[in-house]
């Protein structure tokens, strides 16, 4: 199973495919809407969210709300297409100097496309914004769908925002506070602090970025594989959460944090009861061993940088004159750490999706239902 994206941040829409989703599952487009919807909220977005109203058009790949076996496209339009129509044009009536940009941004990929494709800025701003971002929200959302008829939860929230950190305690009602925040978060005394640390920084014309948690829950053990290093499910995790835009490190269980203590605090005792199989007695290892999922709940957590466009911007050079000027600022958010969170969920069911097929390959969905519950009941023996 792979899939595709294309499109510009202010182009005419984004598109995408998917190719090898079993026939026959379920596809509702209300709830790829819903995620889509989801992604454009939180505090701290900028203007571009309330010009956009995303929504996805499947263009083939299903029939009947069922995937037909066939490659799966996908498209959502940019609303704000209108107001960049000359600037990005395909023909020769482009306006190649309007809002030309010549001076790149501090952290972003501007310079450094610039460099390597021997283009100008625009041509790799376009692509490299996260606006990209909504077709893999998309895209993860099919696939999270045939997860979800396995039992497979994938859930997330925000542990911290500017450096403000919530307490995290795993019990139903934190969960319940987090559907409910517009932060993500679980606990509504930092979710006081993250919103005065918003007003603060867009005061001072700064961004904030943060601390995001993934879990993937009801995952068997044996997805992924131990024999080589592209076959590893923790391998392929990180390289799938670090190209989300912005993404700056990722870890997994104890984390960096296993580094300080001792081995027997740190690796997770394994125990036996007939009817369940095995488990283990805790989840320091985040669910994954030797790049193979343990049967444990997948937990993992990312640092997203501050967004690199500041509306107090930088020094940078510009590209003609090579004279030190203040960075270009494009239309931007201060903070959208719960909308990365929206896109790590999708991000990571995408990833724990491959790993499903490739452990049960299957051309229909009720051939991998079948696959599952056996080995489901294999594991329990």
């Amino acid at each position: 199973m792979r899939f595709l994206t294309a499109g510009e941040s202010h182009g005419q829409k984004l598109v995408g495919i998917i190719e090898g989703l079993p026939a026959g599952m379920k596809i509702s487009k209300d709830r790829v809407d819903e995620a889509l919807r989801k992604r454009q909220q939180g505090p701290g977005r900028g203007g571009r969210m309330s010009i956009e109203q995303d929504e996805v058009q499947l263009v083939s790949g299903v029939r009947g709300g069922l995937s037909t076996g066939a490659p799966v496209a996908l498209e959502i339009q940019n609303r704000d297409w209108e107001n960049w129509a000359e600037v990005m044009a395909f023909g020769d009536e482009a306006d190649l100097d309007s809002r030309k940009v010549m001076t790149p941004r501090p952290g972003h990929a501007d310079l450094t496309g610039t460099l390597k494709y021997r283009t100008e800025v625009r041509n790799i701003l376009e692509r490299a914004s996260a606006r990209e971002t909504a077709m893999r929200v998309a895209i993860g959302s099919i696939v999270r769908q045939g997860l979800s008829a396995l039992g497979v939860e994938i859930r997330g929230h925000v542990l911290a925002v500017g450096g403000v950190h919530a307490e995290y305690t795993d019990k139903r009602e934190y969960w319940q506070r987090v559907e409910q925040s517009e932060w993500s978060v679980g606990d509504s005394g930092a979710e006081q602090k993250m919103g005065e640390r918003l007003l603060e920084a867009r005061e001072k014309g700064e961004s904030l970025g943060g601390l995001i948690e993934v879990q993937v829950h009801n995952i068997p053990a044996g997805l992924g594989s131990h024999v080589q290093w592209d076959r590893k499910l923790d391998g392929k995790l990180a390289q799938a959460v670090l190209s989300v835009q912005a993404m700056k490190g990722v870890s997994f269980g104890l984390g960096f944090e296993a580094g300080e203590r001792m081995g027997s605090l740190v690796h997770d005792p394994i125990t036996y009861s007939k009817g369940q199989g095995f488990a283990r007695a805790s989840n320091h290892a985040g669910g994954i061993e030797g790049g193979m999922s343990n049967g444990e709940p997948i937990i993992l957590q990312v640092v997203m940088k501050p967004i690199p466009t500041l509306y107090q911007p930088l020094d940078t050079v510009h590209l003609e004159t090579k004279e030190v000027v203040k960075a270009s600022v494009e239309r931007s958010d201060i903070c959208a750490v719960p909308a990365a969170l929206v896109v790590l969920e999708h991000v990571v069911a995408w990833v724990i999706a491959e790993a499903v097929l490739e452990k049960f390959p299957a051309d229909s969905f009720t051939e991998l239902q079948t696959a599952w519950e056996a080995y489901q009941a294999y594991l329990a023996l």
